[in-house]
């Protein structure tokens, strides 16, 4: 592994990634006039094992953001943003992050590979995000690499309602990159949902925005604890 991010996932009790983002896609503000810090602290009061800071201003974020997140917590981090240039690569190295979000459907497959080798020079996890069977298939090898299947669509800035279903429809496909380490990303607010993913076999879930809105942050994550002893993986085969 390249970095602390995906062992730390892994090793998880609770292995769902904590998001920072100060905007809904419909322009909803989520911090709600609470600091990062105080964020951060609420999602290490709950066992979070790692953090993803949304950077794009699409959601209200910046640099400074990711740089006020690593101050204040020794989790590992995912910079969460449109990379395409290996010089955001150095950037994201050089405030903390210890992962950097690869969009598929942005970057050729050349590009895509590049970028994802030279993240792992940098020492940086690459969060390999993919929507599709044929942005799947057209992936380098998983191996170091989180491959995150994205609920949403970014087409329309990830407005509308999520497909959960696209979750367990690539993750046969998504296993085959290699990734020791598939994710479960976005639109996930239900705790019987996520749990349901995590029985599937994906290693871990990125919530953002449900987490944010949530009054009761500890029942929800007590509640997924609850299901997921009581949820069945699935047959071989089934």
């Amino acid at each position: 592994m390249a970095s602390a991010f995906p062992d730390a996932l892994m090793g998880a009790d609770r292995p769902v990634i904590m998001e920072l983002k100060p905007r809904s896609a419909n322009g909803e503000d989520l911090f709600r006039g609470r600091s990062p810090a105080e964020i951060v602290a609420r999602y290490e009061a709950v066992g979070a094992p790692c953090l993803s800071v949304v950077t794009g201003r699409w959601f209200g974020g910046d640099a400074d953001l990711l740089a006020e997140v690593v101050t204040c917590t020794g989790l590992p981090v995912l910079q969460k943003d449109f990379i395409t240039k290996e010089g955001q690569l150095r950037a994201a190295r050089d405030l903390g992050a210890s992962a950097v979000l690869l969009t598929a459907a942005l970057l050729p497959r050349a590009a895509l590979a590049r970028l994802a080798e030279r993240a792992l020079a940098l020492g940086l996890t690459p969060f390999i995000e993919v929507a599709s069977p044929a942005e799947v298939e057209a992936l380098p090898s998983g191996e170091g690499c989180v491959v995150a299947v994205n609920n949403r669509d970014i087409r329309n800035r990830e407005r509308g309602d999520a497909d959960l279903d696209r979750s367990h429809r690539l993750l046969p496909s998504v296993r085959l990159t290699g990734t020791p380490c598939p994710v479960s990303a976005s639109g996930i607010d239900d705790a019987r949902a996520a749990a349901g993913l995590l029985s599937a076999g994906y290693a871990g879930l990125l919530v953002g925005t449900h987490l944010l809105r949530a009054g009761h942050l500890e029942s929800w994550c007590e509640e997924l604890d609850q299901l997921r002893r009581t949820t069945p993986a699935p047959r071989p085969g089934g």
